[in-house]
């Protein structure tokens, strides 16, 4: 069929077309009129420290760094971390413009419908307009800077021993309003864009990620591989069926919201672990929690594919692939337990080494001759 059309003139192929000509536009008139934003991973401390995001605020009219924010990775909650504090500053800018990242940009609106992302959805709420660019090019502004900044604030990281994600954030201010008195421009207006807000917008609501889940008949949700159970309500019970929404905030908090007022209720986690406190201090019951505490470590304990990622909170990325040797907690089977049950055993039984006469070819290894004691359990 497209042999065809491409015989017929209806089709031209990608290597026959012209190049597309993207000319230059000219800049806003206002500061906050329009606001570039982006992160750059790189190595911002060298070798001191892993690698890191840093995401970058770009007035389009004059070209100043208005925001800095050192982060492990370019995620939801990031850049809500990173827009409050812009807001909190100079207040609401009038539109963002940004590139096509998921955080941006629903990937998967053709399955779903919903072209709006969390972030979207807040910006929406904050009467902020998000633009999202068809090249790099077209934000060219706080992509230079992307290249300014990997040169020149690198140098001064290192200058100044900073090797932290805290202290580079503490550190930023002092290098933007440096940065800011060389290569910031004047703007054709002096009227400032940003808006105050309202008294009715509250940031900490806004600013969160938002989940429809639908409650089940005992009266429970779901959220993430963890479980919350709902009290036993009259108002609750007429919920049931019904989808609700679970907030989460960049924090870590989780709240169930229903009608514009919070659930109380219980959390019930699937993936919870023995500790290993526990084993040592219930010497009665050390056996049986070692044995859990063996079968939980071959346990695949990655939450949900589709839940934010919490890189701001210290906690890794979901990896795409299984761990290796793990498996889904309803993949366990009795076999397995027993298998673990006798496993254990054999190691406590082991017979001890027998001391024996040291030689100088023992004596080299490094390694004590003293007799290995096999682990007592007080079973009293």
């Amino acid at each position: 069929m497209r042999r065809l059309m491409t015989d017929a003139g209806l089709w031209v192929p990608r290597r026959q077309r012209p190049p597309k000509v993207y000319q230059p536009r000219a800049r806003r008139a206002c500061l906050g009129e329009l606001v570039q934003i982006d992160g750059s991973e790189h190595a911002w401390f060298e070798q001191h420290a892993p690698q890191c995001t840093l995401l970058v605020y770009v007035d389009d009219a004059t070209s100043r760094l208005m925001h800095l924010h050192f982060t492990a990775s370019e995620s939801t909650f990031s850049y809500f971390e990173a827009t409050r504090a812009y807001i909190e500053r100079y207040g609401k800018p009038g539109a963002f413009y940004s590139d096509k990242a998921s955080v941006f940009r629903n990937t998967s609106s053709g399955r779903t419908g919903n072209r709006v992302t969390h972030f979207g959805r807040a910006m929406y709420e904050l009467n902020i307009d998000t633009f999202c660019a068809n090249s790099s090019s077209a934000k060219g502004r706080v992509e230079r800077a992307h290249l300014t900044l990997q040169d020149r604030l690198v140098k001064e990281l290192r200058l100044r021993g900073i090797c932290t994600v805290i202290d580079a954030n503490a550190y930023a201010p002092c290098f933007i309003a440096a940065y800011n008195a060389r290569f910031a421009k004047p703007p054709r207006s002096t009227f400032d864009a940003h808006r105050p807000l309202r008294d009715d917008e509250d940031l900490d609501l806004l600013l969160t990620w938002r989940e429809p889940r639908r409650v089940t008949k005992s009266l429970t949700v779901q959220y993430d591989r963890v479980m919350y159970l709902l009290e036993d309500t009259p108002d609750n019970r007429r919920l049931v069926h019904r989808y609700i929404d679970v907030w989460e905030y960049p924090d870590g908090r989780i709240e169930i919201r229903a009608d514009g007022r919070v659930l109380p209720c219980r959390q019930y986690d699937r993936l919870a672990e023995t500790d290993q406190g526990a084993v040592v201090e219930h010497k009665r019951l050390a056996h049986v929690l070692q044995v859990a505490q063996a079968v939980q470590a071959q346990r695949d304990n990655r939450r949900a594919s589709g839940s934010p990622s919490r890189t701001n909170q210290g906690i890794e990325v979901r990896k795409p692939g299984r761990p290796p040797g793990t498996r889904k907690q309803r993949e366990v089977t009795q076999a397995d337990v027993e298998h673990v049950v006798v496993e254990l055993s054999q190691r406590r039984t082991a017979p001890p080494h027998k001391p024996g006469r040291r030689s100088a070819r023992d004596s080299g290894t490094g390694v004590s001759a003293l007799p290995v004691q096999a682990p007592s359990f007080d079973t009293a």
